[in-house]
């Protein structure tokens, strides 16, 4: 079965609708004719050439991504570069690329529901509410029903976010019971969180500034990663067009961008985060 693009869009405006973007972002259809049919497709966090060639061979005519691979204005198109590479190949092979970004952040039961979800929380309101639309807004803080020990939870966050450490600013509570986080980079909203009455705040790519108010203000911090933080966007979109009746496949390649390495003295090898 094969489906016009356009209808494919409309599907995934109305679960993530446009207008809950913020007004820098770039979303919807980046690339390709919106009357062209697909029956195959393939979700993703980032748009890569590895992720293309997976596109290729499971005969895609779409990627659908978190992350839109075109963001800001192109003045040019260099094919020696990896983003001009980018688009080239998906030309070339027919793939439209689409962006489902911070319309799918903000959504109810989007990325940070997602997340949310992970980690066991109840009643999960928006950190950052946007009017006009029921649960939607940034971030997200909710609670447990009863208080989760400091081990317990930092193992949910580990396991939620596949980070087999974590960076944590200000000091941990024992005991955590109201949870505030935002996934991917939510830094600028930490001190809302700590207003709302939660114990701990998890996001990703904190600002060292953030983190130096975070012990000043005695609050706790987790930089949980981008990465970590949003990874459990590819199943959600994927799940979401689970009913379309087309072929869904999830990146395989994709990995985190960056590598944990360990101190040479403890002649452990370089190890890479996974999904």
């Amino acid at each position: 079965m094969s489906i016009p693009l356009c209808r494919l869009l409309e599907h995934l405006h109305r679960l993530a609708p446009p207008e809950l973007a913020e007004p820098w972002d770039n979303t919807g259809l980046l690339l390709g004719d919106s009357n062209r049919e697909a029956g195959s497709v393939l979700v993703c966090l980032d748009v890569t050439l590895a992720v293309l060639h997976e596109a290729i061979v499971h005969h895609c005519q779409a990627v659908i991504s978190h992350h839109p691979p075109i963001f800001k204005p192109l003045a040019r198109i260099d094919l020696s570069e990896p983003s001009g590479k980018i688009l080239q190949t998906a030309i070339v092979h027919g793939i439209a690329l689409i962006a489902c970004h911070t319309n799918l952040d903000s959504a109810a039961g989007g990325v940070s529901d997602a997340l949310a979800h992970a980690l066991g929380l109840t009643g999960c309101q928006p950190l950052q509410a946007i009017a006009g639309h029921a649960g939607a807004g940034l971030g997200r803080i909710g609670q447990y029903s009863a208080p989760v020990a400091s081990e317990e939870f930092l193992r949910r966050v580990m396991a939620a976010t596949a980070n087999p450490a974590l960076p944590i600013a200000g000091e941990m509570p024992e005991t955590i019971k109201t949870v505030a986080l935002c996934g991917g980079s939510g830094s600028e909203l930490a001190p809302l969180a700590q207003k709302l009455g939660a114990d701990v705040y998890l996001s990703g790519e904190i600002k060292h500034s953030t983190a130096r108010w975070a012990w000043e203000s005695a609050f706790c911090i987790i930089d949980g990663g981008h990465w970590g933080t949003e990874r459990l966007a590819i199943d959600l979109l994927a799940d979401w067009l689970g009913g379309l009746g087309i072929a869904v496949h999830r990146a395989e390649t994709e990995k985190s961008p960056f590598n944990l390495v360990h101190h040479p003295a403890h002649a452990t090898p370089i190890t890479r985060r996974t999904m």
